[in-house]
């Protein structure tokens, strides 16, 4: 990647302010994956540098930090899965692996020198929109002050572990802990291990820890379509090739991109497809398990699609293994050492460990975000979040969302969603600077109508009309507020150019947060589109 030499994260803003200050930044921006650097990047390139990094952790890299359970990996191939302004020639694999992403985002990091506005250690606890000076007061988790003209959240929405409400967790006296908070102190030699949920995260660290256990009780509530994952090492010579011609990269990854792209065909536009495509999947599972048992029980009674497909090419030979057992009983109580089924079985355990994903639909606790009138953020999301072009919600000026509601893909590289997001961000704050403006927020009535025609556009693709209850749909509306229903390329059309037209504008003159006052009336006037 051609990284300038590493800084130590030490080297990183410190958050020991002066007891009292209130320390003022432009945009803050919330997060260190590739949606928060990405951000930050594209900043610092056209010569902005009055932003803040917000990271909760000691280092950066978000999902690719937190997520290091045993086999984490990518799903989208590594030469897509990465900033289109910063190819890197020395993925080793087609589908790269977790310390390989974390260590190219500290390179990205790195290069861009981004140390000295990043805040590492520091979680944002709360942020409040203050109408009177048309800015956001933010404080963190260690009681430290901050105010920003704008706030980009880079959270996304698979940040938020989702551990199932069971009966009896709390009497349980062995280990415990989601994949996201692997404790890799905790030796699984010789354990009998529970692993509950069969999701994309399980599937890569069963195959791992089953050589390991000495008994392996997986819980599956819902069968996942599983296909094949074309993943090899890549060759010095490829590599090589790559960094001499980076044309040859970009043709590579632009042949990626379209072969992932096409499958929104049968997602979205002529669902019946997917029936194909089912027949490549239970012909993977005949090859790959013969008990005619265990294939009945991980074999899916929906439309491929409707969930998350994954890919895998060790998880089904894994569940063959004598020690291991898959349950579809659901799970009645636990106890102490146990966990005791619907048919009333009971199974000794000495650790659970969930594989339960995350909350999309539920993307942040109540209580940390309030826009305008001090209204918090889930009280305007009663069946679940939205937004305008999954980027900004009325009710709350200077707000961006990356990885927002309905930007969630089921196709392709969520990087791709990401870079056309801080596009716009980018033409919004651009507008806001030449008209010498202070803040803008979505026209409401806009809003409705885009979220009213995702929402149509939805019903009858594989995600909402597939058979299944999944992750995408939220848990009370049954509205998918998670998918973006079709080609990225039209998202990529839609985020290209900032529609001033979509927004209410105030022009407003505080003073300077750091002087210590506010003026006593902002003197905002609405500005025409």
């Amino acid at each position: 990647m051609g990284a300038q030499p590493a800084v130590s994260p030490a080297d990183a803003t410190p958050t020991d302010a002066t007891p009292g200050a209130v320390r003022h930044t432009k945009i803050a921006i919330i997060g260190t994956g590739f949606s928060g650097l990405g951000m930050a990047i594209r900043l610092k390139q056209q010569g902005d540098n009055d932003f803040l990094l917000f990271e909760k952790e000691a280092g950066v890299g978000g999902t690719w930090r937190v997520n290091n359970y045993p086999g984490c990996g990518c799903d989208v191939q590594s030469h897509l899965y990465s900033f289109s302004f910063e190819p890197n020639a020395e993925w080793t694999r087609m589908f790269a692996r977790q310390p390989e992403i974390k260590s190219y985002l500290e390179g990205c990091w790195e290069k861009y020198r981004l140390q000295h506005n990043t805040l590492l250690q520091t979680e944002v606890a709360g942020m409040r929109w203050d109408d009177q000076a048309e800015l956001w007061r933010i404080h963190d988790r260690a009681g430290n002050q901050y105010t920003a003209q704008f706030v980009v959240s880079g959270m996304g929405a698979l940040s938020t572990p989702s551990i199932p409400h069971l009966n009896g967790l709390g009497t349980f006296t062995g280990k415990v802990f989601h994949s996201q908070q692997w404790d890799h102190d905790y030796d699984l030699t010789g354990k009998r291990i529970a692993v509950v949920g069969t999701g994309a995260s399980a599937i890569q660290f069963v195959p791992r820890i089953q050589k390991q256990v000495a008994q392996l009780d997986l819980y599956q509530r819902t069968a996942p379509w599983i296909m094949p994952k074309p993943d090899r090492a890549i060759s010095d010579k490829e590599r090589a090739r790559f960094k001499r011609f980076p044309l040859a990269q970009k043709v590579w990854r632009g042949l990626i991109y379209g072969m992932l792209e096409s499958r929104v065909i049968g997602f979205a536009l002529v669902p019946r497809i997917m029936k194909l495509a089912q027949w490549v999947g239970k012909a993977f599972i005949h090859k790959q398990i013969k008990d005619p048992v265990l294939r009945a029980k991980v074999t899916p009674n929906y439309t491929m699609g409707c969930k998350r497909v994954l890919i895998s090419n060790d998880y089904f030979p894994a569940l063959t293994q004598p020690n291991v057992d898959v349950i579809t009983d659901g799970i009645e109580e636990i106890r102490a050492n146990s966990i005791v089924t619907a048919d009333g079985k009971e199974r000794p355990i000495d650790a659970i460990i969930f594989g339960t994903g995350f909350t999309p639909s539920d993307p942040m606790p109540r209580g940390v975000i309030f826009g305008r009138e001090g209204v918090d953020l889930l009280d305007t999301w009663p069946e679940g979040p939205q937004a305008y072009k999954g980027t900004l919600t009325a009710g709350f000026p200077n707000l961006f969302f990356l990885m927002g509601p309905n930007t969630g893909l089921g196709h392709n590289s969520m990087v791709y969603m990401i870079e056309s997001q801080i596009q716009y961000v980018l033409g919004a704050l651009n507008v806001l600077q030449q008209g010498n403006l202070q803040s803008l927020e979505v026209k409401r009535d806009v809003q409705d109508r885009f979220n009213a025609k995702i929402q149509g556009q939805l019903g009858k693709t594989v995600w909402n009309a597939g058979g299944c209850m999944s992750w995408y749909l939220h848990p009370v509306s049954g509205r998918n507020c998670t998918v973006w229903p079709g080609f990225t390329w039209r998202f990529r059309l839609l985020t290209r150019n900032f529609d001033p037209a979509a927004y209410h504008f105030n022009r407003a003159q505080p003073a300077h947060p750091a002087q210590g006052y506010l003026p006593s009336v902002a003197q905002r006037s609405e500005v025409a589109a």
